[in-house]
């Protein structure tokens, strides 16, 4: 009995089983989670620890150093890289892929605890973690205006309100204020009268600590009523600190008022944020990793009108920038691709079957096989995205093989006078062998993409798995439901309505065949110069594939863009805010661009003061006329005219593998013991880069060059006059680090007490000379002296660095670039190697790729292992269904030809060899195959069974099998035609995919049909010289059988 008799003998049975597949693959659909690609995010954790007013080279001694010692130590660590800039220390912790986040995390809170003994003691806030990649651009961006509201009251209504409400939502990582710290209030003083009263910096200090305080202070309880006592120990506002008194002097009392101006300012007033040329409060939603990005905005957006019912009237919240607009729009997308292969799929088999009953059963088969597979990809836990959907376009074509394969051979045994009964019970019976050998064989094709290591072997395994998933369930399907809705539909041809049009495409099929016929026998007479064509065929394929440029993925176009803008390292807040504007301005005035935010000031999002940053909205890629690659060239243009800026554009990616916030898309670290050699090698090595036409925006994060005073303590002189390293310290500290001093403590929030100079003394180094401190007592009981800083020190200027950077606790430089039009990472990549070699660079120097260069140096070492895996599968599978060692080479004869015709394919359109081009090949394999495997079952069974000669037998295998092999072609060609013609939002991913298999197919088709019989013929002369050297086996044992003995014989 036949895997299928007992389902065309129960027609309701399979009839509700179909349903049931139906049922369940239509509620996978609805519960399957959006997104962009595969959920592939490395767990990444961003360390931050503020220290006001501490120099780079302090934050890395005093900060960094002791916190990386410790997180160093957390297991499966793929990558440290760490940031310490003026009071700011940031270190980003990358895991390996299968680490998860949250076990991540509580080492990373343990290795923060186990470094607080050596951490300074004056830190205003411990070290604080992220779950967020820094890398990553935000999910959502929302700006808060307000035509009433100060930016101070609104900064504390985002960081209070807004802040704490978002971050309770599920998959968000790290909600940014930008452009408004907390309030906070600050204390300015007036050094001069300080040092007329002699007050140092430190009594004022001392003085403000001790009048803002807040502690328990217990209760009373008497015989009949108790307690609680309270007093007014907080001032939360300015006016109420002038009135304390600091010092006596001559009898009266001197008042901070006296010394200082007291105001409601910001904790830090050296940030900025706009949008669209407004000042705004701009706060950023960046992601877990491994979040659903479309999941998350939904929930966010669903917070947004509560959030603005609590604001005060007057302050507006905005939404700036979503990243899931383009991504619902790409999936959307894809989704009509889909449709559409299913529609011309159908058409394909209309045409060959020349028969409504049967392309209906086709019709009925396909969807089902799609839809169930929706239902098994629910419980495998995949998304609906780009990759996964692809995977099923492309599998429209693989899908209605098993189907046409079946019906084929049910129509063609009823032409031979049979019921359709029997029709279908036989035809069944003899395809079962077959349809179970192409869909392991399809299957065999894909197990290496499953072995693909790192990131990238992440996200095919989706793609490979999907495309299983949908092969297996066609052939269930083929096998079970396919030859029941034959045996009940189908009728003989004569008898069906006949669709107009149909006849004369028939006979133009009838004339390819005879015209195929007698070109196969011009071939068949110049053997040897076929078997040349094939060898060259093979040489060209590996020709190719040495010279075509390789890439990684193709640049996505997501209607968003981020740019850092860079100013020379001297420059000041002010005059950065001033250029920042000009920039913005310029940008503003393009058509395509809809929102502009633009945030400068050292914090969270920029290291240093010299870096600012802009988010640019444009129009989705449906209204624009041209790609993201022309708008930034338009955009370079455009503030190009800024003086004193320069601006580095990169459009955001849905894939963000790096954790560095670079300039430029790819990135090469530089490491070494010695500090000073990394950054003098790094801009060597960035100055050949820039004359070389390979590379753009090559940009250095090396901010050398710094404006730096350095205090230099007379020691012998300073013991003298009784003054102590560390008076000097705090005296400075106190002045001009903007030293959070003492805390406010309100019922939402802490706010900080500032102190500082005067703006007017914190503007050049000579301002030093008004500053005094604290040396010895004279006579007991009066006021210690106060000495000026000029008799104990001397000011020397020189310049450093703005920013220091560790790679695994190395000195580091990254260096960034991008790379001109029509150019692969690949050269690049063996660029950068001849410069080195070029310019001596010294080995103790080691050069590091990261984030999307270095998985593509990762990916680019397994393709050749890959394809020969695929390649060996194939050979394995085929040859155990075969029972023969010659015959699957046959079959692997014919995938050298869709090797040449898709790297040719991908280079006449401009593509580079991207990993989802290798994807496409690895597919070909799957396709082509086919055609070969027809052809040969057909002839060993002619062969075997009635006794033909090989010649004769190929022949005729080539002829019957013409129709069914260029009907799978055909419906493969058409499955793959939408993604290559489609240039909706996220096309530059289905592009290559699309190309590469239509190439492919188009070369191999015309090739294998004449090569394959060739091949055969001259690999049967080698088996039978074989057999005659070796003696038969006499053991009298039966032939085994033959995979798809009487396929489909016409």
């Amino acid at each position: 009995m036949s895997v299928s008799e007992p389902f065309i003998r129960r027609p309701i049975a399979t009839s509700l089983l179909g349903v049931a597949l139906l049922i369940g693959g239509a509620l996978g659909y609805w519960a399957l989670p959006v997104s962009a690609l595969p959920q592939v995010d490395f767990p990444t954790v961003q360390v931050t620890t503020q220290l006001p007013g501490a120099s780079p080279d302090v934050a890395a001694s005093l900060v960094t150093a002791p916190l990386e010692r410790q997180l160093g130590q957390i297991p499966s660590l793929v990558s440290m890289n760490s940031v310490s800039s003026f009071g700011v220390s940031q270190i980003s912790l990358q895991f390996d892929l299968n680490r998860d986040i949250d076990g991540a995390t509580q080492d990373v809170q343990a290795a923060i605890n186990a470094a607080a003994g050596v951490l300074p003691k004056n830190l205003p806030y411990p070290p604080t973690y992220a779950k967020v990649n820094p890398a990553d651009a935000p999910v959502l961006t929302i700006a808060m205006t307000s035509d009433t509201s100060s930016l101070r009251s609104m900064s504390d209504i985002g960081d209070t309100m807004i802040a704490q409400r978002l971050a309770q939502i599920s998959g968000v990582g790290r909600v940014s204020i930008l452009g408004g710290l907390k309030p906070a209030v600050r204390v300015q003083a007036d050094l001069a009268r300080l040092a007329a009263y002699g007050i140092s910096m430190e009594d004022l200090r001392s003085a403000i600590a001790g009048a803002n305080v807040s502690g328990p202070k217990g209760s009373l309880d008497g015989a009949q009523q108790a307690y609680t006592i309270a007093a007014n120990d907080q001032i939360a506002v300015a006016e109420a600190y002038k009135p304390i008194i600091i010092a006596y002097r001559n009898g009266s009392p001197v008042t901070i008022g006296d010394v200082a101006q007291i105001i409601d300012g910001l904790e830090n007033d050296k940030t900025g944020a706009w949008y669209q040329g407004k000042p705004a409060v701009v706060i950023e939603i960046q992601r877990q990793p491994g979040a659903n990005v479309i999941e998350v905005v939904r929930q966010i957006r669903a917070e947004i009108p509560k959030l603005q019912k609590a604001v005060p009237a007057g302050v507006n919240l905005e939404v700036v920038s979503d990243r899931t607009v383009t991504i619902r729009a790409s999936v959307h997308d894809v989704q009509f691709t889909l449709i559409l292969s299913v529609l011309l799929v159908t058409l394909v088999v209309l045409i060959f079957l020349r028969s409504l009953r049967a392309t209906l059963i086709a019709g009925v088969a396909l969807p089902l096989s799609l839809i169930t597979s929706f239902g098994i990809m629910y419980f495998a836990g995949f998304s609906l995205d780009n990759l996964s959907l692809m995977a099923l376009t492309i599998g429209t074509g693989f899908v209605v093989d098993d189907a046409i394969v079946m019906i084929e051979n049910i129509v063609r045994h009823m032409e031979n006078g049979e019921n359709v009964m029997q029709a279908s019970l036989r035809g069944a019976s003899e395809i079962g062998f077959t349809v179970i050998s192409l869909t392991v064989s399809l299957i065999a094709v894909f197990i290496p993409l499953l072995f693909m290591s790192g990131l990238v072997g992440r996200m095919f395994r989706e793609f490979a798995l999907t495309l299983t998933i949908a092969v297996v369930t066609s052939a269930v399907v083929s096998l079970t439901l396919t030859p029941m809705m034959c045996s009940r539909l189908l009728k003989l041809h004569h008898e069906e309505f006949q669709v107009p049009g149909l006849a004369t495409l028939s006979g133009w099929i009838d004339r390819m065949i005879e015209f195929y016929h007698r070109t196969l026998l011009v071939v068949l007479r110049h053997q040897r110069a076929t078997l040349l064509v094939t060898f060259l065929t093979i040489l060209a394929t590996l020709g190719l594939y040495v010279v075509a440029p390789k890439g990684f993925l193709p640049l996505q176009d997501t209607a968003s863009i981020t740019a850092v803008t860079e100013a020379g390292p001297e420059v000041s807040f002010s005059d950065m805010k001033l250029r920042q504007t000009q920039v913005a301005d310029a940008i503003k005035a393009d058509p395509d661009i809809v929102g502009v935010v633009s945030v400068v000031g050292a914090g969270s999002v920029n290291p240093t003061t010299n870096v600012g940053r802009l988010v640019l909205t444009l129009k989705p890629r449906g209204e624009r006329k041209t790609d993201i690659a022309v708008v930034v060239d338009r955009l370079k243009q455009r503030v190009a005219a800024v003086p004193g800026m320069t601006v580095y554009f990169q459009a955001v990616q849905d894939i963000q593998i790096s954790t560095r916030v670079s300039r430029s898309q790819y990135q090469y670290t530089l490491t070494a013991t010695d500090a000073a050699a990394v950054v003098e090698w790094s801009q060597k090595l960035v100055q050949e880069m820039r004359r070389d036409p390979l590379f753009r925006d090559v940009s250095s994060d090396g901010q050398e060059g710094g404006l730096r005073a350095i205090v230099n303590i007379d020691r012998q002189r300073a013991g003298q006059l009784g003054v102590s390293v560390q008076a000097v310290n705090d005296t400075l500290n106190d002045a001009f680090s903007q030293r959070q001093i003492s805390t406010i403590f309100g019922q939402a929030n802490q706010y900080r007490v500032v102190l500082e100079a005067l703006p007017e003394y914190q503007r050049d180094p000579s301002v030093l000379s008004k500053l005094y401190v604290p040396g010895a007592a004279g006579t007991s009981g009066s006021p210690n002296a106060q000495v000026p800083i000029e008799a104990v020190a001397s000011i020397v200027r020189t310049t450093a660095p703005l920013s220091i950077s560790h790679q695994a606790q190395f000195p580091a430089v990254s260096l960034s670039f991008n790379l001109a039009p029509g150019e692969a990472l690949g050269n690049a990549v063996e660029r950068v190697a001849e410069i080195e070699t070029r310019i001596g660079m010294p080995g103790n120097i080691v050069g590091l790729y990261s984030g999307d260069a270095a998985e593509f140096s990762k990916s680019l070492s397994g393709q050749p292992w890959l394809i020969l895996a695929a390649l060996v599968t194939i050979y394995i599978v085929l040859g155990v269904l075969y029972e023969s060692y010659i015959h699957p080479i046959t079959i692997l004869s014919t995938l050298p030809s869709a090797g040449v015709g898709a790297i040719l394919a991908l280079m006449l359109c401009g593509q580079d060899l991207s990993v989802i081009g290798l994807i496409g090949i690895i597919l070909l394999m799957g396709i082509v195959k086919k055609n070969a495997i027809m052809m040969i079952d057909f002839a060993l069974e002619a062969e075997r069974h009635q006794g033909m000669t090989a010649y004769d037998a190929i022949v005729q295998a080539c002829l019957l099998r013409f129709r069914p092999i260029m009907m799978t072609t055909l419906a493969a060609l058409f499955g793959a035609l939408p993604l290559a013609i489609e240039s909706g939002t996220g096309a530059e991913l289905r592009f290559p995919l699309g190309v590469s298999i239509i190439g492919g197919l188009l070369v191999s088709q015309v090739l294998t049909l004449y090569t394959t019989p060739v091949i055969y013929l001259a690999l049967d002369r080698i088996n039978r010289r074989i057999e005659a050297a070796v003696p038969p086996d006499q053991s009298g044992k039966p032939t085994p059988p033959i995979a798809g003995a009487t396929e489909g014989i016409q």
